[in-house]
């Protein structure tokens, strides 16, 4: 054990200051200590530490604060335009090409920028400014939930409250805009090639009278008199609906970086193009039209996707909220006042209710309460505190009121996770880089094509007229514009398809990662158990029963309350007469039960720290944890010893109850294993992937998933930062899954290859992670892979449909035969094919 303790020693693997943790570090007789818990030392033994490697520096974390030259100030903006792996990249290049800027990582999935900058040399509003460019706005992240009514609901979560602001529903309604204003031109620019140009075209294909009639009919116009006015109409409906495609075409430009927008950007602008040499030419050929068409439904697919993921984010307001936004400041005079966590000085002493979350980090100032702290720390249990116990900023008092004395650093655990949660959000997630990999392999061949068609021109015709003509209609032909219709469509309706099955999916690459997944790690409370307490056995006589929940609904305990809902009657009025401790006085607090099971009068309440006593019927009764009987001088018999031991063994808690000096029997207590956990462990197992528990509580309370055939290891004692290295750690065995539901569980969601959060989770968990079940529902895990599957056929279905345009469009440019109207036809077949198989659902396919 480490006798001394200095400002740089750091748990070996997290990384955690010693001087931080709850206990002594631990040493380690395989491995150089020190450890802040058995947690990380079993971690260490079993998947090895790496000195400066993908843990970062002796274990800790390379992206938190702390690790980044002191003289820079790390910066987060949200970013509204963000569509692709290729806007990160592009929004790297910016922000690194500023002067005094050492690093930016950005992440499409969240629209985030992080910048590490000399504030000296380049402040957070130059770099806003610089971000806001080629059609991107910018905005820091902390105030990205401040804008209008968003920033006050706190019914919602922080991701929610980020992407409903002002600014970004600005941004959406600027979008909704563009695409309805040009639609609405668009329709009036293809009435007459629907009824005049079309019939026209088809004269090339049939000797049908009427089409002869429209053909003569049209040759006796000048082209010069309308091709104009569809010229300039056709530019500004690409100006209006297409802007974001061009400004995704220039991008890819910029980065020579292909991607899909840059291929549906080159069909728009060769179809104007060809439209343009048709008017300097005088031909009939005018292929506005397909200008109008591609960028309309690429844009409305687009749409669409955007559409479905507001759908998605809006399904978390469900979800808790675990940040405080104000304190009750009390005085030395004895009065309360509110006030907003900024506010909230060094000295300051707050008051917290029952049931109410502390604000920030701190310690109690006087008297005793018992506090829930698996929020932060993933205890299943509520901690007794006493006067001068530290108190951590988001976990919830629970019985008893507490005085804090907060900290010189008024921030709280809470503040600092979603700190080092919006780290891990901004890193790179390398994935989805490779999503436009299809279009890098499509370019050379269009640009191939192009060049081979010029150059037949040029031999042909001579003229730079007919060469352009030909360029413009092997791109047209050529070009397979389509994917970047398919891949939003796809998208999108595999996120429907999830929302639809409680499943809420906030990235497209999510269903990529899952079907990569080697290794699921589970978090224990809340995740693999119910995260609440209630009673799994009884040893006592009926009647002590009754009057031990008569005694425990008098307190706010976690077990108190279960003890009270298995046992006593829920109408009992006792269940109002909750005191902030001490001595109940006998003529005002005196409750007499009305009938049901607790038929028996409670007087003479007392709390003490882990337990409860009162007299029941005149007999004194006592409620509560071995120590306290002893502390008493109440007789606990061996045969109870050995029971509470096994109940401890078991991971449960053993609440001792007796009357009048002799304990008489034992409760457990406990957070139950969530029903279907075995099954949906089994599952994944049998496709192969090794399930890996992590939890908080000490190694009983996980006894029983160590016996799972599925579970190939079990981690207990682990403080949240100790779960985000081993998630890095284990990263370097394949690729990594968690699943979770607290805000102690989010920085190693946002760590891991694909995070996922309980419905039942904080706020927090679901903003870090990549995937939510709505519903506290562990068999939608084992869903959300078979869905992932399906979601994969869908996708290469619906790219093999998107290649049917060229299939159609280039025999009949090969024959010489193409025009607009074979363009439109094949787009409007491939369309709806695409559109027909991403509307259906996947029934049957999971």
């Amino acid at each position: 054990m480490s006798e001394t303790r200095t400002d740089r020693e750091r748990c070996r693997l997290c990384g955690t200051a010693l001087e931080e943790s709850p206990g002594e570090p631990v040493a380690d007789a395989r491995a150089d200590g020190p450890f802040c818990s058995t947690g990380c030392r079993d971690i260490a033994a079993d998947l090895g530490v790496d000195e400066g490697g993908a843990d970062g520096t002796v274990g800790a974390d390379k992206t938190l604060d702390d690790e980044r030259p002191a003289d820079l100030e790390r910066s987060f903006f949200r970013i509204d335009g963000m569509h692709s792996a290729q806007c990160e990249a592009y929004l790297e290049s910016v922000a690194e090409g500023r002067d005094g800027v050492a690093d930016a990582a950005a992440s499409y999935v969240t629209e985030t920028v992080r910048v590490d900058h000399d504030p000296n040399r380049i402040g957070t509003e130059a770099l806003e400014d610089a971000l806001s460019t080629t059609g991107y706005t910018a905005y820091r992240r902390e105030e990205a939930a401040e804008d209008d009514d968003a920033a006050g609901d706190e019914s919602t979560t922080r991701r929610s409250r980020e992407m409903q602001g002002v600014r970004k529903r600005r941004s959406e309604n600027v979008l909704e805009v563009r695409y309805i204003v040009g639609i609405v031109f668009g329709s009036f620019l293809l009435v007459p090639y629907v009824t005049t140009f079309y019939p026209m075209y088809l004269a090339a294909f049939t000797d049908y009278w009427l089409f002869e009639q429209f053909a003569q009919q049209f040759n006796s116009y000048e082209v010069s008199l309308y091709a104009p006015l569809f010229m300039g109409m056709t530019g500004a409906i690409l100006y209006l609906t297409g802007r974001p495609l061009l400004r995704g075409a220039y991008v890819s430009l910029k980065l020579r970086e292909p991607s899909t927008h840059l291929l549906a950007t080159l069909t728009i602008v060769a179809a104007y193009a060809a439209g343009a040499v048709a008017f300097v030419r005088g031909g009939p050929d005018l292929y506005f039209d397909l200008t109008i068409l591609v960028a309309a439904i690429v844009m409305g697919a687009i749409f669409y996707e955007e559409t479905v993921k507001r759908d998605a984010l809006n399904r978390l307001t469900d979800l808790t909220i675990s940040q405080v936004g104000t304190a009750r400041v009390l005085d030395a005079d004895g009065a309360t006042r509110e006030v907003p966590i900024a506010d909230v000085a060094a000295d300051d002493r707050l008051l917290v209710r029952a049931g109410e979350r502390i604000p920030v980090d701190g310690r109690l100032a006087e008297g005793t309460c018992t506090v829930d702290e698996a929020v932060v720390t993933g205890e299943s249990l509520p901690v007794s505190k006493t006067d001068g116990d530290p108190v951590i900023g988001g976990s919830v008092v629970t019985d008893g009121a507490a005085i804090v004395a907060v900290d010189d650093e008024t921030t709280s655990s809470i503040d600092r996770l979603t700190r080092t949660v919006w780290n891990l959000q901004s890193a790179d997630h390398g994935v989805q880089r490779r999503a436009d990999a299809l279009a890098g392999t499509a370019l050379p061949i269009v640009v191939a094509a192009a060049v081979i068609a010029g150059l037949a021109a040029l031999v042909v015709d001579g003229t730079a007229v007919g060469i352009a003509a030909a360029v413009c209609l092997a791109l047209i032909a050529a070009s397979p514009w389509a994917f970047a219709f398919a891949t939003p469509i796809s998208i999108a309706s595999s996120i429907r398809d999830a929302l639809e099955r409680g499943i809420v999916i906030f990235d497209e690459s999510v269903f990529e990662r899952l079907r990569e997944i080697d290794i699921v790690v589970f978090d224990k409370t809340g995740t693999l158990t119910t995260g609440e307490m209630t009673v799994l056995e009884a040893d006592a006589p009926e009647d002590l029963l009754r009057a031990a929940a008569a005694v425990e609904r008098r307190a706010s305990h976690p077990a108190a309350a279960a003890i009270a809902n298995a046992f006593g009657d829920s109408a009992d009025t006792t269940s109002d007469a909750r005191t902030d401790g001490g001595v109940v006085d006998d003529a005002e607090d005196a409750i007499d039960g009305e009938g049901g099971a607790e038929s028996g009068t409670v007087r003479e309440f007392e709390r003490h720290a882990t337990g409860v006593e009162g007299l029941v019927d005149g007999r004194r009764l006592l409620a509560g944890h071995p120590e306290l009987f002893r502390e008493r001088g109440w007789e606990l018999e061996d045969g109870l010893t050995d029971r509470i031991a096994e109940a401890r063994d078991a991971g449960h808690l053993p609440v001792v109850v007796g009357r009048d000096g002799h304990a008489e029997g034992v409760i457990v207590v406990g957070d139950e294993p969530r029903e279907g956990w075995a099954e949906t462990v089994t599952a994944l197992a049998d496709e192969g992937v090794d399930v890996v528990v992590l939890t908080g509580d000490d190694g009983s309370a996980a006894a029983n998933f160590r016996g799972h055939s599925g579970v190939t290891r079990v981690f207990a004692n682990v403080p949240p930062a100790g779960k985000t290295a081993a998630i890095r750690r284990l990263r370097t065995e394949g690729h990594v899954a968690m699943v979770g539901d607290g805000t102690n569980d989010a920085p190693a969601l946002a760590a891991a290859d694909l995070g996922l959060s309980l419905g039942g989770g904080t706020a927090l968990a679901a903003d870090a992670a990549d995937l939510a079940i709505v519903e506290d529902d562990l068999a939608a895990v084992e869903r959300a892979f078979a869905l992932a599957r399906a979601a994969r056929r869908r996708v290469v279905q619906n790219l093999g449909l998107a290649l049917g345009y060229n299939a159609i469009v280039i025999p009949v440019a090969l024959a010489g035969l193409l025009n607009p109207v074979v363009t439109t036809g094949a787009l409007a077949v491939t369309g709806l094919a695409i559109a027909g198989n991403s509307l259906r659902e996947l029934v049957g396919d999971e």
